[in-house]
C-alpha cells in the first residue's frame, strides 16, 4: 500500500486576509523513474478533473510505482469559487480579464546559450541543469519581482514550480459542451495513442502561456537547439535510439468532456486511460492497463477552427460530437421566432467540407458572432 502524503500550498490572500490554499497530494514510488505532475480545475467550471484525481488516488494507493506522482485538485481556488447565480464562471481572472491558463512563464532566450554551454555534457547532466534553470526562472518571477504579481500569476507560477519538477505533466480540463480530446505536442503523438481519447490536437513548438506549453516548449526548443549544433537529445520514448540515456519530457492538456458536472463512474474510466499512458511510460509497474481499441483522429492546431453564429437566435445543436460530418450536412439550426409569419424562422448552418465537431457553446441562446462550434477542419487517423 502506497502512502499518500498531503500538504496545503498557500497561493495568495483575499482582501480579508483569508488564505488562498491548494491541496497537494504526493505518492513516492519504490524505485527511480519518471516523475509525474497532474493538476485539475484551473478554470472554475471545469470540475471533472477533480473526480479523475480522486479515482487516480484510489487506484494508485495499491499500484507498484516508479518515480513519483504529484496530484493537485482545485488548482485555482479563486476560479473554483467564482459563482454567478447557479453558474461557475472562473475562466478569466475577474480583475485583469486574462484567461487563467495563459499566465504561465517561459523565456525562450535561455535555450540557445544553455545548449552551447552544455553541448558536451551527458544527457543526465543536461536534464538536471536545465530543470534547475527553469525552476530558477520561476523563483525569480515569484520572489524577486519588485513590481509584484497579479493574483493569477502568483497561482500559476507556484503551480508551474511543481510542474517543472516533473518529467510528465497532465493538465486536466473540460470544454463547455464537449467531447473528450487531447492537446499533444507534435513530437509526442505516439504517446497520444495510449490515452483512451479519440481526438488529438497536435500543438506546434510555440508558447502562448498555457501550462502544457510552458512545460514542453522549453525541452522541445532545447532539443532543436542541440540538433542545430549537431547533437541528438531525446525527450520522448519514441526516440528509441537513445535507450541508454532516455529523457522523457511530455506534457498534455487532457479535455475530459463538458464543464459544470462530475461523473465518478466516467472519472474511473478516464483514470484508467491515464494509467494506461503512465504504464507505457514506466511509471506503473504493471501490465493491467491497456488503451482501448478505437479510431483516433488527429488535427493540427492550425486546422482546429471555430464557427461563429451568422445571426442571433436560439440554437438547436444537431451535429454529433466526434464523428465526421459530411459537407453540406447541418451542424445546427437557428430558431428566429421574430421572423415567424413574415419570414423564415429556421436557418440551417452547414459547411462546404467535412469536419469533426468537438465542442459547442453551452447555451442555446446566442448573439450574432457567438462561437457555436469548434471543429477539426482537416484531420487524419492518428
Amino acid at each position: 500500500m502506497n502512502v499518500v502524503c498531503k500538504e496545503v500550498m498557500h497561493v495568495g490572500e483575499m482582501a480579508s486576509g483569508a488564505a488562498l490554499t491548494v491541496p497537494v497530494y504526493r505518492i513516492k514510488g519504490n524505485e527511480q523513474g519518471p516523475d509525474v505532475y497532474i493538476q485539475a480545475n484551473m478554470h472554475g467550471a471545469e470540475v471533472q478533473g477533480n473526480a479523475v484525481i480522486f479515482q487516480l488516488l484510489e487506484q494508485l494507493k495499491t499500484l507498484e510505482l516508479n518515480g513519483s506522482i504529484t496530484l493537485v485538485p482545485y488548482a485555482n481556488p479563486v476560479a473554483c469559487n467564482h459563482k454567478n447565480g447557479e453558474y461557475t464562471l472562473g475562466r478569466f481572472d475577474p480583475i485583469t480579464g486574462v484567461n487563467w491558463n495563459r499566465m504561465y512563464y517561459f523565456a525562450a532566450d535561455i535555450v540557445e546559450p544553455f545548449a552551447q554551454a552544455y553541448l558536451s555534457h551527458s544527457a543526465i547532466e543536461i536534464e538536471r541543469a536545465f530543470k534547475a534553470l527553469l525552476l530558477e526562472q520561476i523563483e525569480q518571477k515569484l520572489n524577486h519581482n519588485i513590481y509584484g504579481l497579479t493574483t493569477g500569476q502568483r497561482i500559476a507560477f507556484q503551480l508551474q514550480q511543481l510542474a517543472h519538477q516533473a518529467d510528465i505533466v497532465l493538465d486536466l480540463h473540460t470544454g463547455p459542451i464537449s467531447s473528450k480530446h487531447l492537446y499533444c505536442p507534435e513530437y509526442a503523438k505516439e504517446s497520444a495513442k495510449y490515452f483512451d481519447i479519440p481526438h488529438t490536437l497536435l500543438i506546434p513548438n510555440s508558447f502562448d502561456g498555457a501550462l502544457d506549453e510552458a512545460t514542453f516548449c522549453p525541452w522541445w526548443q532545447l532539443k532543436l537547439a542541440f540538433a542545430q549544433l549537431g547533437r541528438d537529445f531525446s525527450i520522448t520514448k519514441a526516440d528509441a535510439n537513445y535507450a541508454q540515456d532516455l529523457i522523457i519530457k511530455e506534457s498534455f492538456t487532457v479535455e475530459l468532456g463538458s464543464q459544470e458536472q462530475i461523473d465518478l463512474d466516467v472519472a474511473h474510466e478516464d483514470a484508467q486511460g491515464i494509467l494506461s499512458y503512465l504504464q507505457y511510460q514506466g511509471v506503473i509497474k504493471s501490465n493491467d492497463f491497456h488503451p482501448k481499441s478505437m479510431i483516433r483522429y488527429s488535427c493540427m492546431l492550425a486546422d482546429y477552427k471555430a464557427l461563429y453564429s451568422p445571426m442571433g437566435g436560439m440554437v438547436d445543436y444537431l451535429a454529433e460530437f466526434g464523428q465526421p460530418l459530411a459537407a453540406g450536412e447541418p451542424l445546427a439550426r437557428i430558431l428566429r421566432m421574430d421572423n415567424y409569419g413574415d419570414g423564415d424562422p429556421l436557418h440551417y448552418i452547414s459547411l462546404d467540407h467535412p469536419v469533426i465537431p468537438i465542442l459547442h457553446f453551452a447555451s442555446a441562446s446566442v448573439n450574432q458572432g457567438t462561437e457555436l462550434y469548434k471543429v477539426f477542419s482537416q484531420y487524419s487517423i492518428l
